[in-house]
């Protein structure tokens, strides 16, 4: 079970995009920024550490996102880092996207892949992973170079790996 902190961000920020009709952007642009804040020390050093004062975190994520994200997100991660809850971001964040999901009936699944993908690859995964599981999917991609080729696939407890390192551990296995 998650920490009610946790959901009630989750709850506030869900309710703010959605009031300002900008849900699914924000969604999309805060779950990237919450994958790059898990996936660099430097950055999340910086935005966690209570030796800085919050206007200067506040200000790195202005000048990190401005520009480059709806000023609603960026808003929204300057508020969770001042008011010093940055190192639970990405379980707000995460929480936010199953809220969001949930409320358009869909699955969240969160896929991992060596290179981006196209939009049309996106779509056509998704209609795969809607066809192997029977339910419609939000798709959340996040590119990881440790995968090699292929894709990994997870919606709810269930686990797609389609990853050539898979492949060749089965093919390793039936030799």
């Amino acid at each position: 079970m998650s920490d009610p902190r946790i959901e009630g961000y989750a709850r506030g920020l869900f309710e703010i995009a959605r009031a300002e009709n900008t849900l699914d952007e924000v969604e999309d642009e805060l779950f990237r920024f919450a994958r790059s804040f898990e996936s660099s020390d430097a950055l999340r050093n910086a935005l966690t550490d209570e030796q800085i004062p919050a206007e200067r975190r506040q200000a790195i994520v202005e000048t990190l996102l401005g520009g480059k994200a709806t000023r609603t997100t960026t808003q929204l991660i300057s508020m969770i880092i001042g008011i010093g809850r940055g190192r639970e971001l990405p379980q707000i964040i995460d929480e936010l996207v199953e809220r969001a999901s949930s409320a358009k009936n869909l699955e969240v699944a969160n896929v991992r892949v060596a290179i981006p993908l196209t939009e049309d690859q996106q779509q056509r995964l998704a209609a795969a992973l809607a066809n192997a599981t029977g339910k419609q999917v939000n798709l959340k991609v996040v590119v990881d170079p440790s995968i090699l080729g292929g894709v990994v696939a997870t919606i709810g407890d269930t686990v797609i790996d389609g990853t050539v390192r898979t492949r060749i551990e089965q093919l390793k296995s039936r030799l």
